[in-house]
């Protein structure tokens, strides 16, 4: 698997001062009841800068009864932030916007550090995740409720929403800012409190967030935070304590069925959102410039380490050869190197796990007889490369036909029909996002109803907004964060009955 060989130039780090500042301004403590300190047991860990393999920082490593001191002062501060007036809860959030917005270059070179995206995708990733704060602020102050008369006309229904109680919201590694903030905000909002477990091998967005919260006014024992390379070891003596009432995981769908496992026993409310193997359909009608465009968004943005980055791409035998064609020309051009470089489209992938493993679907592709058009080889020099890759002709067997690809590979395979290309999209037993081209407005409509997808772009290769519901279906999660329906995740509702204010007695109640 050779072609026009894709390099980088990553010399070893002169870390300049702005990232020697920035490294400095990083809390690199465990965020316990309002105050950083260190691990129980003084351990630490190294956070490496997965474009040079170099260490960023050294920071805490929490044990299990570190957890548990977190969950401690979660519950004790339960009633008071749960009891705070809802005005209060959105001006401190609009305080964390507005903080995030003057400190964008900090948190954007932080994620560019400790994960590889490029910067301009960081700064577009702070962009994102302060809408969730922005988001939320307005929705704290309204949660609503109901008010009516049974239909016996003997009591009035009055039907109210609370806070679900102290949440441990377990965040993953690849949108370090905006998977945070989607989770804290609305918990926040609806009046939680909360436990962190960011990602072991991306906290230190995390941990800086923390400061900013505590800069913006959220009191003591609202949020802690507990990064840790023990992540099964400290997670389960919180799930397991009767005190926790929710719990929220993105990862992989082998882990949250065990979380799942753990969660029933105190039957807590659980968000996931887990893996995916998003379909991108391009039919014989699609207009193939915004489809290109599309598929770039959909594959490479985050170098393909999206939970949304499009998995398989199907595309109708008329068009596949020019909308590969287009594609590998693109892909051909693309810059890989650190994402602080100038003109960089494609960064490190996270580790030498993720590498091999992009490599190793490529590579039983090919050897199932699909065409190579461009890349399909890890790049040479320090860090955890691998060149943006096109491949054609795809077989059906294939592994990254099923497997989630987390990587910058894209892989095309042909239909004939509008049937045949719906039964092979929906066959997965994932159902985060989908993508579909088409100009035709009533396949569009078709495709909405017949896709077993919780999300949809349709035209588009971007769909994540903080206004929206972000979720899937079948084995891609439960519940949905972000839009109305992410508050709701963090409320209970509780119905009273009242007696006639006139007192009136109808019909028969029980």
């Amino acid at each position: 698997m050779t072609d026009t060989q894709q390099t980088h130039t990553a010399p070893a780090v002169d870390r300049t001062a702005a990232e020697r500042e920035l490294l400095a301004k990083v809390p690199t403590g465990l965020l316990v009841d309002g105050a950083w300190r260190p691990a129980a047991d003084g351990a630490t860990f190294p956070v490496v800068d997965p474009a040079t393999g170099e260490t960023l920082l050294e920071i805490a490593d929490a044990t299990p009864d570190d957890g548990v001191a977190a969950l401690d002062a979660a519950d004790a501060a339960k009633r008071s932030w749960a009891t705070t007036p809802p005005r209060e809860r959105a001006e401190i959030l609009r305080r964390a916007f507005d903080l995030l917005q003057e400190r964008r270059a900090d948190f954007a070179l932080l994620m560019t550090l400790e994960m590889g995206k490029p910067l301009a995708e960081a700064n577009g990733e702070v962009t994102y995740g302060g809408e969730f704060l922005r988001w939320f602020s307005e929705e704290a102050v309204r949660i609503g409720g109901s008010y009516g008369t049974n239909p016996e006309g003997s009591g009035r229904a009055i039907v109210s929403h609370k806070p679900v109680g102290p949440a441990f919201l377990i965040t993953p590694w690849n949108f370090p800012l905006a998977m945070a903030t989607r989770k804290i905000a609305p918990a926040l909002a609806a009046g939680c409190t909360v436990v962190v477990k960011p990602a072991e091998l991306t906290p230190l967005t995390t941990l800086l967030f923390a400061e900013l919260l505590r800069d913006a006014g959220v009191p003591a024992g609202v949020v802690n935070v507990v990064p840790t390379t023990h992540a099964g070891a400290l997670s389960e003596p919180i799930i397991a304590d009767p005190r926790l009432r929710k719990l929220s995981f993105t990862g992989s769908t082998p882990v949250g069925r065990t979380l799942l496992a753990q969660a029933a026993q105190n039957v807590l409310r659980t968000s996931m959102e887990l893996g995916g193997n998003a379909p991108f359909l391009v039919f014989a009608d699609a207009d193939l410039d915004l489809a290109v465009e599309g598929a770039l968004a959909a594959k490479f943005r985050n170098t393909g380490q999206a939970c949304t980055a499009a998995n398989r791409f199907l595309v109708h035998e008329d068009v596949a050869e020019e909308f590969a064609r287009r594609l590998t020309s693109r892909v051909e051009g693309m810059t890989v190197g650190r994402g602080t470089q100038d003109g960089v489209a494609i960064g490190p992938l996270i580790d030498q796990r993720a590498i091999d493993k992009a490599h190793r679907l490529v590579s039983d592709a090919l050897d199932r007889g699909a065409t190579f058009r461009t890349g399909g080889h890890p790049v040479d020099g320090p860090g955890t490369f691998y060149a943006p890759t096109v491949i054609t002709d795809v077989q059906p067997g294939s592994d990254l036909l099923r497997d989630e690809i987390f990587g910058p590979v894209l892989a095309i395979r042909t239909f004939s029909t509008e049937d045949e290309a719906i039964a092979a999209a929906n066959d997965t037993e994932y159902g985060l996002v989908g993508y579909a081209f088409t100009e035709d407005p009533a396949r569009g409509q078709r495709l909405m109803e017949q896709l077993e997808t919780g999300m949809l772009g349709l035209n588009t290769g971007v769909v994540s907004n903080a206004s929206a519901p972000f979720g899937g279906v079948k084995q891609s999660g439960l519940g949905r964060e972000g839009g109305g329906e992410g508050i709701a995740e963090y409320l209970e509702t509780m119905y009273t009955l009242t007696p006639d204010p006139f007192g009136r007695t109808k019909g028969t109640q029980r």
